[in-house]
């Protein structure tokens, strides 16, 4: 079947994925590959102390990235995108978003980038056992409850955005069991909350007054390749106005970007890892078996067919990097040149491979936003040097590449000394664009090879189409993992790099100077208000 019979017939999937920058939208055939592609840039807020997305934005973005998808399309295959066989629907895990009993929100919804809700966290940390991150929609409906925030009395369903949109499209109150990782810790043995937690957590709820149960107001847990519901009239309305997309689609459960992130690289079964570096960065290393301890550092969630992952979340990583970009894009374009950002990025990152292996003696902080990992609550990023240091291009480019990794490398080491082993670790996301570059740097900090797929740059929304496409083509009993490995992955193309000795020993000392000055980077966010 060539590809105009298969957007004519409807034998293809979707998956559309609402990124912290960019949501985006990818069409894929039978044979998995990428057919169309859709996008629409958009940023958080940072309004009454919170970072946000407005809801009207979220719907106008899905539409404005299915319109382009649409046009794609038809400008690539001349045929209209009607029927298609699956479609998924992802986005940024975690936060917080209540709803009325009329499925209207009680508040503007809150991102996985707030850290807000310390007290909330450490609290229930403490209370069952098992770390909580603040990003986690449990801690934010938690801290509300400690603020007094009149609305959570009239909570009738929590919970995350591609929660939400699922729900506004199906009607159905459900999520992937990955996502519910992120809001309520998962037994994994039964593929659901952990039943002991809810019933810790409901008693807590009573004592303070409120009605209703945990699992009252939670969506229910599915895995992959689960039933989710199907598209209705006006779901299908709401994602295309046109009217031409029909209702009755089947919808995959919805996931977060780190279970995409996963079904992306083929990283689902036991002693294999991903590292997903963009906006944000976290390593998924899925366990042979659970950690000695409990680690603040280390978030436990699951696969998105339920198999247990060491998590390592930061909310820091590209945004520096970004940042930098358009002051060299201005420089640029002040001497009179048209800047490609692309050509921009490549310097940028190429530069890097020509500096000092500790990057000159520069120090770097990348926080725009708080790190729970070093326990700070908001961010300054910031540039510090000593009157030696060597503050060159290709010095100030390592350094921010380091900076990008260098929380995160935190709680690799922690990982390391748990003598949890990875077989195969892949890196996705931006980071990863220029070739070798980021690879290097990432192996440098895990201390391991680091291999990026030729479909690494398709991201979370190709491996939300993917999931979408298990759930209807998969074999009877056929697993996840097995439908990845067999159906998708077998033939792959694969750039590998192995840990520089250099780089390593030139990061560690980066580390070094970074862990040690931690104190200057919490001075400047006590000195250095808006005024």
């Amino acid at each position: 079947m060539d590809k105009t019979e298969m957007i004519r017939t409807g034998n293809v999937c979707l998956g559309i994925e609402l990124g912290s920058t960019r949501i985006k939208a990818v069409l894929i055939g039978p044979d998995h590959a990428p057919l169309a592609s859709g996008d629409y840039m958009w940023e958080n807020r940072l309004e009454d102390g919170y970072w946000t997305y407005h809801l009207d934005e979220v719907w106008s973005g899905l539409q404005a990235a299915y319109a382009a998808l649409r046009a794609d399309v038809e400008g690539r295959y001349g045929e209209k995108l009607g029927q298609i066989k699956a479609m998924g629907f992802s986005a940024m895990m975690h936060g917080y978003l209540p709803l009325d009993e009329k499925g209207e929100a009680l508040a503007a919804f809150r991102t996985w980038r707030n850290t807000t809700t310390g007290r909330a966290a450490q609290a229930l940390t403490e209370r069952f056992s098992f770390n909580i991150p603040q990003r986690w929609s449990i801690a934010h409906l938690y801290q509300a409850m400690l603020n007094g925030e009149e609305h959570v009395h009239r909570i009738a369903y929590l919970t995350t955005l591609a929660g939400y949109v699922h729900y506004k499209l199906t009607g159905r109150k459900v999520l992937g069991v990955g996502e519910a990782s992120g809001m309520f810790p998962i037994d994994s043995d039964t593929r659901d909350y952990d039943q002991t937690m809810v019933e810790s957590f409901d008693v807590l709820a009573g004592e303070m007054g409120y009605s209703w149960k945990l699992r009252d107001i939670l969506p229910q847990v599915l895995c992959a390749g689960d039933e989710a519901g199907t598209l209705t009239a006006e779901g299908a309305k709401l994602l295309d106005p046109t009217g031409q997309l029909p209702a009755g689609i089947p919808l995959a459960p919805p996931e977060g970007d780190a279970g995409t992130g996963m079904a992306a690289t083929n990283a689902v079964a036991k002693r294999t890892g991903n590292v997903s570096a963009g906006t944000s960065v976290f390593a998924m290393i899925v366990l042979e078996k659970a950690l000695s301890k409990v680690y603040p550092e280390i978030d436990m969630v699951t696969t998105p067919d339920g198999a247990p992952v060491a998590m390592v979340h930061c909310n820091n990583c590209t945004n520096e990097i970004n940042a930098w970009a358009q002051v060299f894009k201005g420089f640029l374009e002040a001497l009179g040149q048209t800047p490609d950002m692309n050509q921009i990025f490549t310097a940028m990152f190429q530069s890097a491979q020509a500096g000092e292996r500790d990057g000159g003696g520069l120090l770097l902080y990348n926080y725009l936003s708080g790190e729970p990992i070093t326990g700070l609550e908001e961010g300054r990023p910031l540039l510090v040097r000593t009157p030696e240091a060597q503050l060159t291009f290709a010095n100030f480019m390592r350094a921010q590449l380091y900076s990008a990794l260098a929380t995160l490398k935190i709680g690799l080491d922690i990982l390391a000394q748990e003598q949890v082993n990875v077989d195969r670790l892949l890196g996705h996301g931006g980071f990863f664009k220029t070739p070798v570059v980021g690879q290097k740097i990432l192996a440098a900090a895990a201390g391991a090879p680091v291999s990026v797929m030729e479909t690494a740059g398709e991201g979370g929304p190709w491996g939300m189409a993917l999931l979408a496409a298990y759930m209807v083509n998969r074999q009877e009993g056929e697993t996840l993992e097995h439908y990845l490995d067999h159906q998708v992955f077998a033939g792959q193309q694969v750039s590998t790099q192995s840990p520089d000795a250099e780089d390593r020993e030139g990061f560690a000392r980066f580390l070094g100077r970074y862990a040690k000055a931690l104190a200057v980077e919490r001075t400047a966010v006590e000195c250095v208000q808006e005024d």
